[in-house]
């Protein structure tokens, strides 16, 4: 992985930070033998045992995919250093010229799905960089791999025996479709399940082509994005401007009003209006009360389903708006936060409260921060969700 270029490496590794706790999925053991278990269920499902020999024959283990699963340092950076590596002027230029250049395909999409261009143009960028660089591991035998180590079986195992269907269908060469680390396939980096699930033959030519066509690659994004819960017409995220004398305690996403009600309290948008006054939404500090401030509609949960990283999640949304003519956030001067080690510490602390910070991994969540404000309440600290140094020292 290299920054500041983003590409298919660093939106796959978010995949760890959606997986659930360990279940009874088979995993492990000898590779072989890995293998024949796979075989045996998907023969048991029903799938054609030629066809089945065929797509796991000459699959082996990518020790290049497990080093790329355990690369997470760039996840502890805060929001306001990882955005600006991760969004260049280079690709808001280049984002506003696919808009002008696919122009008639984002109006369908707009039309029929709800997804403002915006928000496909910004994970188009930072999965691929507009489909310039799309992963070179070999989808199948990373996928296999993932499915065998035993830290998230139950995610991978799935997308396994879906990558056979698609072999299937002929919409996938187990020796040469090649893509993400994590088995990501295309210009906005869609798992074998989703394919299956959301994929769509936009231009017309009966083949779904994640990796050749932008209609088909943008419109299956859509149509995931869709799935997922998102709600058509609708804003994601708008800067936001806090007034005097706020109310720390009431920021975060778990803790939501209405528009009217935020506006009501003094919350005013740095620029262009906010949505309609009965929408819910939350404040959302990434770097605390020194730092930018975003109002964080329902649409904004959305890319959580997509991806399970507060700050790519938080860079991908206030990405979205620049390729709309949002202005640069106001940074202000955020205390400085924690270093990776720090960060672990914090955690180790929280956990030892009762805390569920959704595991131990040095990155700042959202389980992390809920935890960080409630403590920062009971200590009597402006509760707004940033760790410092200081509280750690204090806890």
């Amino acid at each position: 992985m290299r920054l500041p270029l983003l590409l298919p490496a660093l939106a796959a590794a978010l995949l760890p930070l959606a997986a659930a706790a360990q279940t009874d999925v088979p995993c492990g053991g000898d590779f072989r033998g890995f293998i024949a278990g796979l075989k045996d269920e998907a023969i048991a499902a029903g799938h054609d045992p030629a066809k089945v020999d065929a797509f796991f024959a000459g699959v082996s283990q990518d020790q290049r995919t497990l080093k790329a699963d355990n690369a997470q340092g760039v996840f502890q950076l805060p929001f306001i250093e990882f955005s600006r590596r991760v969004i260049s002027q280079n690709r808001i230029d280049n984002g506003r010229a696919n808009l002008k250049k696919y122009g008639a395909v984002f109006d369908r999409i707009a039309a029929e799905y709800g997804v403002s261009p915006g928000v496909l143009l910004a994970f188009w960028a930072l999965e691929t960089d507009y489909g310039a660089v799309q992963g070179d591991f070999n989808t199948v035998n990373s996928l296999v791999t993932l499915a065998h180590d035993c830290r998230r079986p139950d995610l991978f195992r799935p997308q396994v025996l879906a990558a056979l269907t698609l072999f299937e269908r002929g919409a996938l060469d187990p020796r040469t479709t090649t893509g993400a680390w994590a088995g990501e396939i295309g210009m906005v980096q869609m798992l074998p399940e989703d394919i299956l699930e959301n994929g769509v033959d936009a231009d017309g030519d009966g083949v779904v082509s994640l990796k050749t066509s932008v209609p088909d690659a943008l419109t299956s994004g859509a149509a995931m994005l869709r799935s997922l819960g998102w709600r058509a017409g609708e804003p994601w995220l708008h800067e936001v401007t806090l007034p005097e004398g706020f109310d720390w305690a009431e920021t975060g996403l778990n803790h939501r009003k209405t528009v009217a009600e935020w506006q009501a309290e003094g919350v005013t948008p740095r620029n262009g209006p906010l949505g309609d006054g009965g929408l819910t939404a939350a404040i959302l500090l990434p770097q605390g009360r020194k730092g930018p401030a975003f109002l964080a509609y329902p649409n904004f949960d959305v890319f959580f389903e997509w991806n399970k990283s507060f700050v790519y999640v938080t860079t991908a949304a206030y990405f979205a708006t620049r390729l709309e003519g949002a202005q640069v956030y106001a940074a202000g001067n955020p205390d400085p936060g924690l270093d990776g080690p720090q960060m672990l510490r914090l955690q180790e602390k929280l956990v030892a409260k009762g805390y569920d910070v959704g595991g131990i991994d040095g990155i700042l969540g959202e389980k992390t921060r809920e935890a960080v404000q409630t403590e920062q309440e009971r200590l009597g600290l402006p509760a707004d969700a940033w760790p410092t140094p200081a509280l750690l020292d204090t806890l």
